[in-house]
């Protein structure tokens, strides 16, 4: 059953980079390794870039959702003892 525009989440979840089963972050993160934390900072400064002009609020979420992924992924690896 297709979800109805208004209930698709479009920041946490967007249909569209889930295909079989794999979420897109997932292929990507498996395929980039070590470059995986440059993609997320990329992806943050592109949404915090154009929000104004674009799409407003959503994309500051998008900007949001791409730093709590960047955390998880380096949480503790620089931080200074």
């Amino acid at each position: 059953m297709k979800m109805k525009a208004q209930e698709e989440d479009m920041v946490n979840s967007p249909p569209h980079y889930n295909k079989a089963g794999i979420e897109c972050i997932d292929a990507i993160a498996a395929a980039t390794e070590e470059g995986y934390e440059y993609y997320l900072q990329g992806n943050i400064i592109k949404y915090l870039w154009r929000y104004r002009y674009k799409n407003g609020t959503e994309d500051l979420k998008k900007a949001q959702w791409y730093l709590n992924k960047l955390i998880e992924e380096v949480e503790g690896c620089y931080d200074k003892s």
